[in-house]
Formats: structure tokens, C-alpha cells, sequence
């Protein structure tokens, strides 16, 4: 039987299918189901548009075209895929921009240890459609170019120059997740038939040479096996290797515990590659769960609990958390923005702040984005 009918055929039966994987401190069993948040229900919305559980508040750090507190600096268009980074007390947010033909690039905000902005600067400029990426353990950003044979930049969040990393191969880049565990950095692709890569890096915290890798499936048994070009020049690189296996749509990737979580929006599914093991399982699948909240996947983040939240493109606009229980259920949810997207999940340093973008915000167009941040009692 077919991996997806099989699964289907547990849910509906009334079984839950247990692979015995562990996020954290918990096994859970995929996929996962659609049951109550640690949280409790959504209010209603709040003065920002925000419908959140009780005990939580928002505010707006940043708006599209507008100065970002009183630091000066005018915050970019399409903000998307972001990350934080500790500094000293306090901390930095940086957020890609996804606008096109040049237009790209990231910016970052900083905050004092009282979460009060003190700064925010460009980080990365002149570049295309930067959608996601990574953050690395040696503190840089990896923002990947979502467009045919784009790059990844590895830029500097504290302002210093940023560096194109052309070894990490040319393709519609999507996200990327540090493995340091292996020393590898895992990336995804936003193609129909796109692959789930690894760059293996001749030196570990050096993204100048290496060899990019991708995913593999022959008689069920899965590998890695090298890209002959991944330049991407004559055959782009998800056509290179006959035995590559397709994802539909790459979007977001996080790692902890060993594992890759990445999501896939053509079939509305969040994975989950066991590296350890070299093991692939599906660990949400709107077809698969009963009254499913989350639609649209899109980029993806994990809480000190083991939580993983999920921002969704289109849907109902939601971020919806995946416990280590294995139950799916909605965190926020934002009003009045059916046309844009959120993205850019990313959590502070003491995991009780969470920050999003409104990619493109109530008008539904690039220059009218917006950037929260979401506080409260996140559980440890």
C-alpha cells in the first residue's frame, strides 16, 4: 500500500499510527491531529488585529515604508523569513525581504534586554525574491533567493559585509537548517518537483567550499548522493540526479534533536528526516487529520518546550503549533489579511517573545507589510 493511503486508512480507522520518534523529552506518533492548544482558545481580536490565546499580547515593531522606531532606517517591502540572535543582554531580529529584480535583501532590529528597539539597519541589499533561510550556530544568517538558479547570502546580523555562497548551490532556494550535529546544512527547494538538500562543507562554520548533496529514494531506501553541477548551469540541479526524491513545493525547514522538520505547501504536509537514523517521516498532513487548522504551510519554528510552529500562506491566515504530544491546533490567528501571508516565524533568546511578518498586510500588496512580535506565557 501507498505510504499516503496507508496513513489515511489509520486515521480513519481510528488508530493512531506510532513510528516511535522523539522531538524532545516525548515520542510522538505522526501525523499529527487536530486537538485542544496547551494555550486554550483564541480570543477575539486584539487593537492589532490579532486574535491570540488569553495571557498574550502583541505589538507592531516595524511596518513596510515606514521608520522603525527612531533609529532611521525605513523597513523593507515583503518581509518573509526571519530569525533572532542573541546580543549581549539583548538580541537581534533579522527579516529577508522578498522583493524582486534587485529589490531584496534582509534588514535586522535590535532590542535592549528591556525587548525596547534600539537599532535596525540594512543587512543585505541589490539581491532577488529572499524569501527564507537559517540561522547558523555561529551566529550569521544564511537568506536564500527564491528564484530560478538564486544563490545564498550569508550575511551578518550585527551590519558587517555579507557574502554570496555560490558552493550552496543555484536553485529557487527556499530555507536552510544548520545540522551540527553532522555538520551539514539541509535546504529546500520551491519547485513542484523540487529535492530536500544538504550542503556538507569542507570545514565546518566555512560555507566557501564543500559539496552539495541531495535526497534519494531507490527501493525505498534513502541516500544521499552528490549534484555533478550545482551550478545548475545546462540541467538545473533537481534534474541532475535520476533518483532524486521530489517534494512538492519546499517551504520552511527548522532542526533540533537530530531532526530536519521541513514543510512542503503543494501537498500541505510538514515533514520530519530523522538524520540519525536517515529515516523520513510525515508528521502533519492536512489530509490525514480530522478538521485540520493548518493550510497553506509555509515557514516553520520550534519552542524551548518542543512545540513547532507552523505560519501559514493563505489558509485562514493562522500560525499553528505542533505539540510534542503530536496535537495540532491554532496559536494566532490575524484578521482583515486574507490576501498576504505570515512568514518569518522566529523566537527571542528566552523564548517568551515570538516574532511574524503580514507579508504583505491588509491591501494585500508588497509595500504594506507588517511585522509583529507576540509576548506572554510561553511554556518552557
Amino acid at each position: 500500500m501507498e505510504r499516503r493511503s496507508f496513513l489515511r486508512a489509520a486515521v480513519t480507522g481510528g488508530a493512531a499510527v506510532a513510528f516511535g520518534f522523539s522531538v524532545t523529552r516525548e515520542a510522538i506518533a505522526y501525523p499529527a491531529q487536530t486537538g485542544p492548544s496547551p494555550y486554550g482558545p483564541l480570543l477575539a481580536a486584539d487593537a492589532n488585529g490579532l486574535r491570540l490565546p488569553e495571557g498574550f499580547t502583541s505589538r507592531i515593531i516595524a511596518r513596510t515604508g515606514s521608520e522603525v522606531a527612531s533609529t532611521g532606517h525605513v523597513w523593507h517591502g515583503a518581509p518573509d523569513g526571519g530569525a533572532c540572535f542573541a546580543d549581549g543582554e539583548g538580541w537581534i531580529y533579522v527579516s529577508n525581504s522578498e522583493l524582486g529584480a534587485g529589490t531584496g535583501g534582509v534588514s535586522a532590529v535590535r532590542f535592549d534586554s528591556r525587548g525596547e528597539i534600539t537599532d535596525s539597519y540594512p543587512v543585505l541589499s541589490g539581491t532577488t525574491d529572499n524569501c527564507s533561510g537559517g540561522a547558523t550556530p555561529w551566529n550569521t544568517w544564511l537568506s536564500c533567493e527564491e528564484t530560478d538558479r538564486g544563490y545564498v547570502f550569508e550575511t551578518d546580523p550585527w551590519g558587517g559585509e555579507a557574502v554570496r555562497r555560490d558552493a550552496m548551490g543555484r536553485f529557487k532556494h527556499e530555507a536552510a537548517a544548520a545540522d551540527p550535529d553532522r555538520r551539514v546544512v539541509y535546504l529546500t527547494e520551491d519547485e513542484p518537483d523540487g529535492n530536500f538538500y544538504r550542503f556538507v562543507p569542507t570545514t565546518w562554520e566555512d560555507m566557501s567550499e564543500g559539496a552539495l548533496q541531495v535526497l534519494t529514494e531507490s527501493g525505498g531506501a534513502l541516500a544521499w548522493a552528490d549534484v555533478p553541477d550545482p551550478t545548475g548551469a545546462l540541467t538545473r540541479t533537481r534534474h541532475q540526479v535520476p533518483e532524486a526524491k521530489s517534494f512538492d513545493g519546499g517551504e520552511g525547514a527548522y532542526y533540533r534533536n537530530g531532526t530536519c522538520f521541513f514543510t512542503t505547501k503543494g501537498d500541505n504536509r510538514v515533514w520530519a528526516y530523522d538524520a540519525a537514523a536517515n529515516a523520513l517521516q510525515v508528521a502533519y498532513d492536512d489530509d490525514l487529520t480530522a478538521d485540520a487548522p493548518l493550510t497553506g504551510v509555509d515557514n516553520i519554528t520550534g519552542a524551548p518546550a518542543g512545540d513547532l510552529y507552523v505560519a501559514e500562506d493563505g489558509g485562514n491566515m493562522e500560525i499553528c503549533l505542533i505539540t510534542p504530544e503530536d496535537v495540532v491546533a491554532p496559536f494566532l490567528q490575524v484578521e482583515g489579511q486574507s490576501e498576504s501571508e505570515l512568514c518569518g516565524v522566529a523566537f527571542d533568546p528566552s523564548g517568551q517573545r515570538l516574532y511574524f511578518s503580514s507579508q504583505r498586510g491588509p491591501s494585500g500588496n508588497s509595500s504594506d507589510g507588517i511585522t509583529y512580535e507576540v509576548s506572554g506565557p510561553f511554556r518552557s
